[in-house]
Order: C-alpha cells, then structure tokens, then sequence
C-alpha cells in the first residue's frame, strides 16, 4: 500500500523487523471458475508460444550480452584486464545502517547515498501494514518525517485512512483484518537515484514494486502487484535524513509474464515467514 492510494491525497505531504511493504495502483485478474480467487488464473490462448519466444529472447540475450561483455573486457585493458562501470543503483561498498527509531532503519551517512538508503527505507514503511493502524502510523511519521512538517502529514493521512477506506481495501473498520484473513501492504524499492542534492537537501527517486490485498479463501480483494516511483525530498536535520515532501506516480510497469497466481494459503504464509531488507546503496 502506497500513499499515493489514499483518496483526497494529492501533491503535498505525502504518504519492526523487516514488517513493512504496500503498493500503488492495483491490476485484479479474474479467476478462470467461480470461487477460486487465487489459483488457476492463467492467460487465454497463445500462453504457450509466447512463453517459448520469451525464452528464446532470454537465451539469444543472454548470449549476446556475454559476446559484449568479453570484447569490452579485452577493449578495457591491453593487460587483458577491466574495469567495472557502476550504475546509478550499484553497490557503493558501505554497510546497511545497524540502528533503528521505531523499527525503522535510522542513522544514514550524510551524503547522496545515505540519502537514497534513507528514502528506500522510508519508502518500505510509509506502504506497510503498520500505516493502517493510528497509533503505529504516527510512530512511522515522527521516525521519517522532518519535525516541522509532522503535523500536517498527520493530519493528511488522518484525513485518508478513514473506517470507509478501510472497508474499501477488505479490512474492519478500525483497520484489522477479518478473522480467517491475513493483510498484506508491503513495498519493494527495485531502484533509486537522486535528481537533485545540495549539503542538507537532497531529491531522490525510489522505483519500488507493490503488495496489496486480503489473502484468505473467499477474499473479494485478492492480493495484487503493482508498480510505482516515489518522489522524496529530504532534509538533513537532528543528525539524520528526513522527509520533507512526498509524491508517487505509476510504474515503470513491466509486461505481465505467465506465472500461474499463487493460492491464498501460500500468499498468507510467505508474507509471514519472509521479513524484508534494511537497504543501502
């Protein structure tokens, strides 16, 4: 669950071990027999030859990319040695941050890749199940909020986390799930890059993937993928990076491939026993 979800959430203030997640615009695939919500939803007629040419492409990929990457090796270096280019999102060699506010990662370095650190971080726990409850929401937002904008993402989120909202997405009223059902919000962060940055001010991009729904036998909200890029000016205040402002926008999205939806008992199960990442550049 992303906070670009939330009804009446527009352009300003946006909106624990490894408990986090959520999601962005959702896409719901119809069952093939009535009843069966999760299991058995495949695609209609040429599944199977777009699954061979795909894994064709694959191979015939793979191949080429090996080819490419032999002659650059020998292009590199006379001495038949080379030298790695890093990406915008390669490993920068520092450790994951090891202290945590509230269950959230804390205490990022102060330059543009704690800041990108911070922003994946935040990104995980701002789309968590957690943002459901008020108590724990508020706890989230005093963590990765800076002090002077708190009040007003309170009162935003106040505004859109409503018992109708709730109903809305398959969950009580005070934000629990239904007996039998397990509640799943979780966020990927896939990639990041910074757009712009100054000492104590920096704009960073987190493409992130999404989790939403109600796994359970009979659930009419399935849990769905979706795929979305928050915006996250942060600032540099009390020692830490914060968050300043928030936006989201969809994808990129790639094209759905042909795995076969998972049943409601596996999802509930993997959601429980997987924890997620304290991520770093």
């Amino acid at each position: 669950m992303s906070l670009g979800d939330e009804p009446g959430y527009g352009d300003g203030p946006r909106g624990d071990d490894g408990g986090y997640g959520g999601s962005g615009q959702t896409r719901t695939r119809l069952p093939d027999r009535p009843g069966d919500v999760y299991g058995g939803a495949r695609r209609g007629r040429g599944s199977s030859s777009r699954s061979l040419v795909t894994v064709v492409g694959v191979v015939v990929l793979l191949i080429a990319a090996i080819a490419f990457a032999n002659r650059g090796d020998k292009a590199a270096s006379p001495g038949g040695g080379s030298k790695a280019k890093t990406s915008p999102t390669a490993a920068s060699g520092a450790n994951p941050v090891t202290t945590k506010a509230a269950g959230i990662p804390a205490g990022f370095a102060h330059n543009t890749q704690g800041a990108q650190s911070a922003a994946a971080n935040y990104a995980v726990a701002l789309g968590s199940a957690d943002m459901f409850d008020k108590t724990r929401r508020d706890q989230i937002l005093a963590t990765v909020i800076t002090p002077s904008k708190v009040t007003d993402f309170e009162a935003t989120l106040d505004q859109a986390y409503t018992p109708q909202f709730n109903k809305n997405v398959g969950l009580n009223e005070n934000g629990t799930a239904p007996q039998g059902y397990t509640f799943v919000s979780r966020t990927t962060p896939i990639g990041t890059r910074t757009t712009a940055s100054s000492n104590n001010t920096v704009t960073v991009e987190v493409w992130c993937g999404g989790l939403l729904g109600l796994a359970g036998e009979n659930s009419t909200n399935p849990v769905t993928s979706s795929w979305f890029t928050i915006t996250m000016k942060l600032e540099w205040t009390g020692g830490d990076w914060k968050i300043v402002s928030h936006s989201q926008k969809d994808g990129p999205a790639p094209v759905p491939g042909d795995d076969r939806a998972s049943s409601a008992d596996d999802i509930a199960k993997a959601v429980e026993e997987y924890g997620g990442f304290t991520y770093a550049r």
